[in-house]
This record gives structure tokens, sequence and C-alpha cells, in this order.
């Protein structure tokens, strides 16, 4: 199938949260089964919880407080170098924190940088707020097509009436591959579409699972 008449599936991560990481492999399996083509977008957990800090329980308050660097990272690497690096950057950000479980330090940037053909001075983005522009900006667009009571990811695909089709989730353990891949991608798209949809429901009792 050639590339043109593949569906683009929008995809806005932060590269701090467990879930949103399983839901991207998830979906560069997708990419195997379906005519379907990840573009990847930035938002963020600490833009989207900076107003209700006084709420969070203090070990989330803790977490947020170290949200800023890898997504300033990640901004700053589209900006210099284009969207094309965000895939990469974010599979190499996101294998060391989640499956090697290493702290979100400035080695880890670095050598996540490295691994993705990035130069390592994208790193001091990290503690500057020159891009946060654009961050905020990257954010808004996705976290305004799902509304404030979500997280991250965010995922958007063209649906048949030319509307965007978006949603938060699917939150999944481990990462589905091969035909259940295609399988909860079918159903995601399937109630997603239905006007007045919003919710489906229960609770976790396992956390991610890397594999």
């Amino acid at each position: 199938m050639s590339e043109t008449a593949k569906t683009p599936a929008d995809f806005w991560f932060d590269p701090l949260c467990p879930w949103a990481w399983m839901t991207s492999r998830w979906m560069l399996e997708v990419e195997k089964v379906r005519p379907v083509e990840v573009r990847w977008h930035v938002m963020s957990l600490a833009v989207l919880n900076e107003d209700k800090l006084d709420e969070l329980p203090e070990k989330y308050r803790e977490l947020m407080a170290t949200a800023w660097g890898p997504v300033r990272v990640c901004i700053a690497a589209e900006e210099q170098h284009g969207s094309e690096v965000l895939g990469p950057l974010y599979t190499a950000l996101g294998t060391r924190l989640h499956n090697r479980g290493l702290d979100r330090t400035r080695e880890t940037i670095v050598d996540a940088l490295e691994e993705a053909g990035l130069p390592a001075e994208l790193a001091d983005a990290a503690d500057s707020d020159a891009y946060d522009a654009q961050l905020r900006a990257s954010h808004k667009e996705g976290i305004d097509l799902v509304g404030q009571e979500v997280g991250t990811p965010v995922i958007a695909v063209p649906g048949h009436d030319g509307e965007q089709i978006a949603f938060f989730g699917p939150v999944v353990t481990p990462a589905p591959k091969g035909e259940e891949a295609a399988k909860l991608w079918d159903g995601t798209l399937m109630v997603a579409s239905i006007p007045g949809f919003y919710e489906i429901k229960r609770t976790r009792t396992q956390g991610p699972i890397f594999d």
C-alpha cells in the first residue's frame, strides 16, 4: 500500500507517562497491521497540572517538578530538527525511562539524544523556558481535542465526514501485538466515532508490563 493511502494518526505524548508509553508501543504495532502512519506530538503533564498542584498528592507533585525537562527537550528537538525526529527520540527516552528504569537525569537524556542521532546540546533545553511557548501550543492542540479531564496520550484520526475523531488512551498492558493490536485499533475507532460516546472503563489490576 502506498504511503499516501495511509491514515494519519496524530499521537500526543509525555515521555514520563508509562501508560502513554504502552499505548505508543501498541501504535507501532498498529502501523504494521493497518494502513496507519503515526505522527508524533508533544503534550505535557506539567502544563496540564500546573494550576492544580495543591490538589495533587505529594508524590505526584514531586513527579511534576521533574516533568518539564524531557518535554522541553522533545520540543527543542522538533523545533531545531523537524517533527520526524520525535518518534525516534521518544523511543530512545521511553526505553530508558520505562523499560530500563533509569532516572530522569541529564545523562539519560543525552544518551537518548545520541541514540536518536541528535546533538547532546539539546539537553540544555531541559532547564530552559526558551521553548515553553511552543510546548504549550503543542499541548493545547492535543488537549483541546479531548478536554481537560484526561491526560496523555491523546490520539486523533480523520473521520469519514472529515471531522477528527479524538480520544484519550486506550490504556492497556501489555501492548497488544499482531492481530490483537489490529482488533483493539478497529474497536477503538468504532466506539470513538459514535457521537456522544465518552467512556468505557474498569479498575486497573496490574501496572504497565514492558516487554
